[in-house]
């Protein structure tokens, strides 16, 4: 898709506004995708919003993947630091 040219689509007669075709599949919107509509002066950006939690694992496997470390490895990790941090707030281990 040339990102030059630009598109065009008709809002329908209920507000409903078709995304063109290619657009969809390079932008990976799919039925029940939800969007943003930004206003911009006279203009109206229309973005993908993916849920945060998606967004939260891919940066995770992104940061796994860049510290060599496994899932078990930070989920070891973090039980280890729940139980540091219980034993300073309670002077002793919850085990």
């Amino acid at each position: 898709m040339n990102p030059e040219k630009p598109l065009l689509a008709e809002i329908k007669q209920r507000g409903q506004l078709t995304i063109p075709k290619k657009i969809r599949e390079s932008h990976h919107l799919e039925t029940g995708s939800i969007v943003s509509l930004i206003p911009l002066g006279d203009t109206v950006i229309i973005s993908p919003r993916r849920l945060a939690l998606e967004e939260a694992r891919r940066e995770l496997k992104v940061i796994l993947k860049e510290a060599s470390c496994t899932l078990d490895e930070l989920t070891q990790g973090l039980e280890e630091e729940r139980q540091s941090v219980f034993g300073e707030l309670y002077g002793h281990n919850d085990h």
